[in-house]
C-alpha cells in the first residue's frame, strides 16, 4: 500500500480516519482506565493526514524498506499511534483489549521492539529528533525518495539535544526530514510556556535554517496543505510544521475540563466520550 495513492472512492474520508483513531484511542484507555487521552484525542487529526495522506507503507510488511519513516518521540503518545497504525491496518484491532497489560504488543510507551510499526523506543523525551536525524542522514547518502517524519511534543522544547538536533539537520541540508511539533501548551509541570517559553518558533526554526509552517492541528484541509508543501519545498533544507492543537479534541465534555497533562476520566465516562465521537460522525 502507498498511501500517497490516489484515495480509493469507497475509502473513508480524513475526518473519518481521524475520527476513528480517536475512537481506537478511547477504548484502548478504558481498558486500563486511564492514559494519555487529552493527547491523543488532540494529535489525531495530525496521524490521520500522516497515515492516510502522506507516508508511504506497506500494512502487512511494516518494515519495508521503501517506506517512509514516521517515528515517535513522545513515548507516552503511543495509544494515539497505536490507533494510528489499528486504523492503517499494521496491528490487528483485536488487539485492543491488551492495551498496557502483560506480553502486550501494545506497551503504554513505545517500544520499538514490542510492536509493529514503531521505528523508536521513545520516552527520553528529547531523543527523538536527533534519532531522526540520523535516519534522514543515512537514507540521504543511500539516495531515493524516502522521507523521515518526526512526531514531537512542545514540552520538549526544553530540551538541549532538540536544538542540536535541529542545528545539525540545517547542517546536513536533510530536505527528507520532516518534523512535526504539537503544540498543546500542556506538559507534566504545567502550561509549557510557563514552564519554558518557547515562543517565537518560527523564527527559532528558521534561524538554524529549516523550512517552517505553522498550522491549525485540528483543521485537516490545512494540514494537507502543510504536509504536501513540506514534502514539494525545492530547496535541500529540512521542514518542520509546527501544529497547534486542542487537548481532548472531539469529545466537548472532555475539552472544556481543566486540563492536566495526565486527564482524569471516570469509568462511566468512556462510553459518554465514545458516544460523544459517534454523534459528531463523518461519513
Amino acid at each position: 500500500m502507498d498511501a500517497r495513492s490516489p484515495m480509493r472512492a469507497n475509502a473513508p474520508s480524513l475526518e473519518e480516519r481521524a475520527r476513528r483513531i480517536r475512537r481506537h484511542a478511547l477504548r484502548m484507555g478504558e481498558v486500563q482506565g486511564q492514559g494519555y487521552i487529552a493527547q491523543a484525542l488532540g494529535v489525531a487529526d495530525v496521524l490521520a493526514v500522516s497515515w492516510f495522506h502522506a507516508l508511504r507503507y506497506r500494512p502487512e510488511d511494516p518494515g519495508w524498506e521503501g517506506r517512509d519513516r514516521f517515528l515517535l518521540s513522545i513515548g507516552h503518545y503511543a495509544i494515539a499511534l497505536y490507533a494510528a497504525l489499528i486504523e492503517a491496518g499494521v496491528i490487528p484491532e483485536a488487539e485492543i483489549e491488551t492495551y498496557g497489560t502483560d506480553d502486550s504488543r501494545l506497551p503504554m510507551s513505545g517500544m520499538a521492539s514490542y510492536t509493529p510499526g514503531m521505528e523508536i523506543s521513545g520516552g527520553s523525551l528529547g531523543i527523538g529528533l536527533g534519532i531522526a536525524v540520523g535516519k534522514a542522514l543515512g537514507l540521504k547518502r543511500k539516495g531515493g525518495d524516502r522521507f523521515v517524519y518526526n512526531l514531537m511534543s512542545d514540552g520538549e522544547l526544553d530540551e538541549g539535544p532538540v536544538w542540536e538536533a535541529a542545528m545539525s539537520a540545517g547542517h546536513w541540508q536533510l530536505g527528507n526530514l520532516i518534523n512535526i511539533v504539537d503544540v498543546n501548551r500542556m506538559q507534566a509541570d504545567g502550561v509549557s510556556t510557563g514552564v519554558m517559553n518557547f515562543e517565537p518558533l518560527a523564527p527559532k526554526w528558521e534561524a538554524f535554517g529549516w523550512h517552517v509552517q505553522r498550522v491549525d492541528g485540528n483543521d485537516i484541509p490545512a494540514l494537507v496543505r502543510a504536509f504536501d508543501a513540506a514534502r514539494d519545498v525545492a530547496a535541500p533544507k529540512p521542514r518542520i510544521i509546527i501544529c497547534d492543537t486542542r487537548m481532548a479534541k472531539g469529545v466537548p465534555f472532555l475539552e472544556a475540563r481543566e486540563k492536566a497533562h495526565f486527564l482524569r476520566v471516570e469509568p462511566h465516562e468512556w462510553a459518554l466520550a465514545i458516544a460523544a465521537l459517534d454523534e459528531g460522525r463523518v461519513a
